[in-house]
């Protein structure tokens, strides 16, 4: 089960994280933790900083330092504009591939206008 599951945040973690950016500018141990409280404790620090640096780098996000009262600055991040726009379409292909894997699972056939074609070939052959 454990591998299944760390397969799918796989695919998923970079939106996440997106998502979480775009509430309100956090820092990566903060991201850590809000996603565990969310059911998403499979996620380690070590597993999202290559991914914010990715982000960062594609220009979706900026880093910058804080002054922390408990030690060495932290390093918060905030969505750029880039970054919203990739995260409506993030969402926006999340919400069409939610709505055909739901629908193979719950065995309703769905087919495209004009023939037996499965629109669930079209969504996954991009």
């Amino acid at each position: 089960m454990e591998k299944r599951s760390t397969q799918l945040l796989k695919g998923t973690l970079d939106m996440c994280l997106l998502a979480l950016i775009a509430r309100r500018p956090c820092y990566g141990y903060e991201m850590v933790q809000q996603l565990a409280q969310q059911g998403l404790d499979l996620v380690s620090e070590g597993s999202i900083y290559p991914l914010l640096s990715r982000l960062q780098h594609l220009k979706y996000i900026e880093g910058y330092l804080v002054a922390s009262p408990e030690g060495p600055k932290r390093k918060y991040y905030r969505l750029l504009p880039e970054g919203a726009r990739q995260l409506r379409q993030w969402r926006a292909e999340w919400e069409t591939f939610v709505q055909v894997v739901t629908g193979i699972l719950q065995g309703e056939e769905s087919h495209a206008e004009g023939g037996s074609h499965d629109t669930t070939t079209n969504f996954l052959s991009y």
